[in-house]
């Protein structure tokens, strides 16, 4: 069953590493580069390039790209509880981009139905979310789901995803069954 759904979604001449976003403009082709939000912060902090020192995110003047980087770094890095501290700091909680982060960490740890809560409400709020949507279809592949991790693939492909890093993770999760921590 798998070989027949890895085929359903193979396509020869496409690159894995191709680009893209969907994500609000940037592009997640590489996982995110340790900075000192990584090497030196600890807990729910954030590296302040002005201050040269560790700020908590919510007293920081670091603007919302910033503090969204961190959250990614922070994931990436396994910190997913101090990730989801950097989005609490985040002004617009009904914003896509932090729905869909949040939905990304509650899944790495492991809180699959409040994850996919997240992915869906941040789809609601933007159909053309493919981040979300690839995130959401590499959880059904987690479970098994092969089916539903097919449906977001085709969506985010007819969303003009196709060639975007979402849509090529997601494809390679679905071929492989390894997901993506970024």
């Amino acid at each position: 069953m798998r070989m027949l759904l890895s085929l359903a979604v193979a396509m020869p001449g496409f690159a894995f590493a191709a680009g893209g976003n969907g994500d609000g403009g940037t592009t997640w082709t590489n996982p995110p580069e340790p900075s000192e939000t990584t090497k030196t912060c600890k807990g729910v902090r954030v590296w302040d390039e002005k201050k040269k020192r560790c700020v908590k995110p919510k007293n920081s003047s670091l603007d919302t790209d910033t503090l969204y980087g961190a959250v990614r770094e922070l994931a990436y890095a396994g910190r997913y509880a101090d990730a989801q501290g950097v989005l609490t700091a985040m002004q617009d909680q009904s914003d896509d981009r932090v729905l869909t982060y949040w939905g990304f960490t509650h899944r790495k740890l492991g809180q699959v139905e409040l994850a996919n809560a997240f992915y869906e409400k941040a789809i609601t709020t933007n159909p053309d979310n493919i981040l979300a949507r690839s995130y959401i279809g590499q959880g059904f592949v987690e479970q098994g789901k092969l089916d539903l991790a097919i449906a977001q693939w085709r969506e985010i492909k007819a969303r003009g995803g196709e060639g975007s890093w979402a849509e090529a993770s997601l494809r390679e999760a679905i071929r492989t069954g390894t997901t993506y921590s970024y």
